[in-house]
């Protein structure tokens, strides 16, 4: 059974910085894909970033691209989401997600496991 745990959310000034961690367990990371994904109050799931485990390829959307970075951080056994000059309309649901097949990070529907989420919010 897969289970994901995020953590690292919290509430900082537009401008600041933030790191979300998301910790796997019962997933094998040498394959398929992970990936960041949010969702704010009344607006629709959206793609943040998704990592493909075997080479380690990245993809950003364009509302986050240059601002926010992907990792594995193989240590902690952990995917990671480093987030500068955040905005307040990064304000969402931040959910950790993962799935054995790579292309389901990119698909509408995206993957097939989740966790709880954690709640990020950036005040103006």
């Amino acid at each position: 059974q897969v289970q994901l745990e995020e953590s690292g959310g919290g509430s900082v000034q537009a401008g600041g910085s933030l790191r979300l961690s998301c910790a796997a367990s019962g997933y094998t990371y040498s394959s398929g894909c992970m990936g960041w994904f949010r969702q704010a109050p009344g607006k629709e799931r959206e793609r943040v970033a998704h990592i493909y485990n075997s080479n380690d390829a990245k993809s950003y959307s364009d509302s986050v691209k240059g601002r926010f970075t992907i990792f594995h951080d193989n240590a902690k056994n952990t995917l990671n989401l480093l987030m500068n000059s955040l905005k307040p309309e990064d304000t969402a649901m931040y959910y950790c997600a993962a799935d054995s097949r790579s292309w389901r990070c990119s698909s509408g529907g995206g993957p097939s496991y989740w966790g709880q989420g954690t709640q990020v919010t950036v005040s103006s």
